[in-house]
C-alpha cells in the first residue's frame, strides 16, 4: 500500500486540487529546537546567495514550480484572452502558495493553476505509518520537521470537443535538525479527460509523456500509465475518469538518484505545454450542438463523481477542520449535470468514449 492511502496521507492527491493540505493541516505547532527551522534555514539561503543550481532541492523545487506555474498562466492567457485571478496566501510556519484561477473565460469554463510550499511538523504517529514506505524515517524520534512542494493544474475548456485536462508534481522532504534530509520523495503526473474522443489526441498526449519517461527509464511510462488507469476510476460506475496519461508516487532512491528523479519531474512538467496546446487550439472553436454540449456537461458530472467520491485528498481536506475549501474544489468544474438513467445512442461518438473508458487502450 502506498503511504497516502493511509490515513495521514490522504492529504497528498489534495495537491491535484489546489494545495498540500494534507501536510499543512495536521503538522504540528513548530517543535522547539536548539537552532533554526528548516523554513528559517531557506529563508535565510535565499536572502544570502538567493536560488542556484548548489542549493538545497527544497529552494531547487520551489523555484521550479512557480517557474513554471508563471510559464503555464502565461501561455493559457494568451490561449483564452483572458487574465488569471491571482490569490498568494502565506504560512506562519513557513511556506505558503499562489492560486491562479480563470473563470468564464473566451476557451475555458474554469482554469486553476496552483503552487503550495508548506513547511511543518510531523507528529510521531504519522512517521509510523509513512515508514510503511520510506524505511530510512527513524521510529523513536516524536517529531520531524518537513517540507513539501507541488503544482497542480486543472483546465475544464467551454468547447466539448476540448478534453479537461489535470497536472500535478510534488515533492516531499522530512529534515534532520540540521537541515539535512532524512527521506525524501517525488510524486507526480498528468492525464487527459475528453468529452469527445479524438484518437490523435489522445496519442499525441500520451507520445509526449512517454518520450519524457523513456528517456529517463524504459519501464516507467507501462507502470505509471497503468497506475494512471487504476486510480483515475470512477469504481461505482464501471469508468476510467478519462483516457488517462501516467500517475506516480513514492518515487525515492530504491528508484533512482535524486538528481535523476528531479530531472525527470522537470521533463514531465515539461512537456505539459506541447502535448496540451496543440490539442486545446485544435479544439476549441470546433463546432458543437447543444446536444453535444449536454453530453459534456453529463461527463463533467462523472469527473465531479471521482472528486468527491474517490479522490483521498479531497475528502481528507474537507474534512479537516480548517482546511482551505476553495483551494480543495478548484479542480471542480464550473458547471456539470446528473441526467437519470441517460445512455447514449448505439453506434454514437459517446458511445465509443464510454466503450474506451470502460476498457482502457494503450494509446502508444
Amino acid at each position: 500500500m502506498n503511504w497516502w492511502q493511509s490515513g495521514f496521507a490522504m492529504g497528498v492527491p489534495a495537491l491535484a486540487v489546489g494545495g498540500l493540505l494534507g501536510y499543512e493541516m495536521l503538522a504540528q505547532p513548530p517543535a522547539l529546537l536548539d537552532g533554526p527551522t528548516i523554513a528559517e534555514q531557506d529563508n535565510l539561503a535565499k536572502r544570502e546567495s538567493g536560488v542556484t543550481d548548489n542549493s538545497s532541492m527544497r529552494l531547487r523545487m520551489e523555484a521550479f514550480i512557480k517557474e513554471h506555474q508563471q510559464l503555464i498562466v502565461q501561455a493559457l492567457e494568451k490561449v483564452d484572452g483572458n487574465k488569471f485571478k491571482v490569490d498568494s496566501w502565506q504560512r506562519p510556519a513557513g511556506g505558503g502558495g499562489i492560486t491562479c484561477v480563470l473563470q468564464d473565460g473566451s476557451v475555458f469554463e474554469k482554469a486553476g493553476v496552483n503552487t503550495s510550499v508548506v513547511y511543518g511538523t510531523l507528529p510521531r504517529a504519522a512517521i509510523a505509518k509513512m515508514r510503511a514506505d520510506h524505511k530510512a524515517l527513524d521510529p523513536d524520534v516524536d517529531s520531524l520537521q518537513f517540507f513539501a512542494a507541488g503544482l497542480s493544474l486543472v483546465l475544464h475548456p467551454k468547447n466539448p470537443m476540448a478534453p479537461t485536462v489535470h497536472l500535478n508534481y510534488r515533492y516531499f522532504e522530512t529534515a534532520q535538525p540540521d537541515g539535512s534530509p532524512a527521506a525524501w520523495w517525488f510524486g507526480g503526473g498528468s492525464d487527459l479527460t475528453p468529452s469527445y474522443l479524438f484518437d490523435e489526441d489522445a496519442i499525441h498526449f500520451h507520445r509526449h509523456l512517454k518520450e519524457a519517461c523513456d528517456a529517463h527509464d524504459k519501464g516507467y511510462y507501462p507502470r505509471f500509465k497503468r497506475w494512471c488507469d487504476d486510480y483515475f476510476n470512477n469504481r461505482h460506475r464501471g469508468e476510467s475518469r478519462g483516457v488517462g496519461g501516467i500517475f506516480f508516487d513514492d518515487l525515492d532512491s530504491a528508484d533512482k538518484d535524486r538528481e535523476q528523479l528531479f530531472a525527470f519531474v522537470r521533463d514531465c512538467l515539461g512537456t505539459f505545454l506541447p502535448s496540451y496546446l496543440p490539442i486545446i487550439n485544435r479544439r476549441k472553436d470546433m463546432p458543437f450542438t447543444e446536444d453535444e454540449k449536454l453530453w459534456q456537461q453529463l461527463r463533467r458530472g462523472r469527473y465531479v463523481e471521482f472528486n468527491l467520491v474517490h479522490d483521498r485528498g479531497t475528502a481528507f481536506g474537507l474534512n479537516t477542520p480548517g482546511s482551505r475549501v476553495e483551494s480543495i474544489l478548484m479542480s471542480l468544474p464550473l458547471t456539470a449535470r446528473w441526467q437519470y438513467m441517460h445512455e447514449p445512442a448505439k453506434g454514437s461518438r459517446e458511445e465509443r468514449l464510454l466503450s474506451v473508458l470502460r476498457q482502457p487502450k494503450e494509446w502508444v
